[in-house]
């Protein structure tokens, strides 16, 4: 009997260090963009964080932040120096270095943490503020912008970063369709951190994204990841008729 119960006991102990490892590894649910805008607005001692390089940081960041890079050397020192009790929010370009610090910190014991949805990419591009160091002419007017759209019939613009991962995949793709004789469109990148104004009045809040111009009009539109296929695809679908593209 007695070894009965150690038995159980031990089965207990482990069911209960699966289930409270399953719960760590499940990931909470995102707030909303203008719910997490909300909570962080009303927050007191709210602890705001930077989960990119101190490059990206001092080029623009959320207004109160703290730059907690994982690559610096004091990343741990800084964390140990966080409070767990106050509410922590967590951010990044988009949601991989934000997701990866909100789960460290989640481990460690924080208690409140928001990571939010869409990273700065779609912070910026929905309109809400931040601190930028962009410096005056480096950034492209929507006059600018707009006469750029107009200097082939078509025009594909591609909104990226060279901070973004999903935006350094694109790059091949759009360089192998440069490279073809038969396509179409003049490609232009624009750098969407040197360029925070231009994204929000565009509603750029995903990278990277495309948008195709037919003649100084936005025809298509793309956000993520874009195959070769699909660009090629869209251009056809938006080519017939064209007068000639030479």
């Amino acid at each position: 009997m007695k070894k009965l119960k150690t038995i159980l006991l031990a089965l207990l102990v482990v069911a209960t260090g699966a289930a409270k490892a399953q719960t760590a590894a499940v990931k909470p649910p995102l707030l909303s963009l203008e719910a997490f805008a909300a909570k962080l607005n009303h927050a007191k001692n709210a602890q705001i964080l930077d989960a990119r390089s101190a490059e990206e940081f001092v080029q623009n960041h959320i207004k109160g932040a703290t730059n907690v890079d994982a690559k610096a050397a004091t990343y741990q020192q800084q964390l140990d120096a966080l409070d767990k009790d106050k509410p922590t929010f967590v951010y990044s370009i988009a949601n991989g270095r934000s997701t990866v610090l909100s789960r460290e910190l989640r481990a460690k014991g924080f208690k409140d943490v928001e990571e939010l949805p869409g990273g700065l990419a779609n912070w910026i591009g929905s309109g809400y503020p931040i601190v930028s160091t962009t410096k005056k002419g480096v950034s492209l007017s929507k006059a600018q912008f707009t006469e750029l759209t107009c200097s082939s019939q078509l025009v594909l613009v591609d909104f990226g970063s060279k901070y973004c991962g999903a935006c350094k995949k694109l790059v091949p793709v759009l360089d192998s369709l440069k490279a073809k004789t038969g396509f179409a469109p003049k490609v232009i990148s624009i750098e969407v951190y040197d360029n925070t104004a231009l994204a929000r009045e565009l509603k750029v809040n995903v990278l990277p994204t495309l948008v195709l111009y037919q003649n100084k009009k936005e025809v298509w539109k793309k956000q993520g990841f874009s195959s070769v296929a699909q660009v090629e695809a869209a251009v056809s679908k938006n080519t017939t008729g064209l007068a000639s593209l030479k």
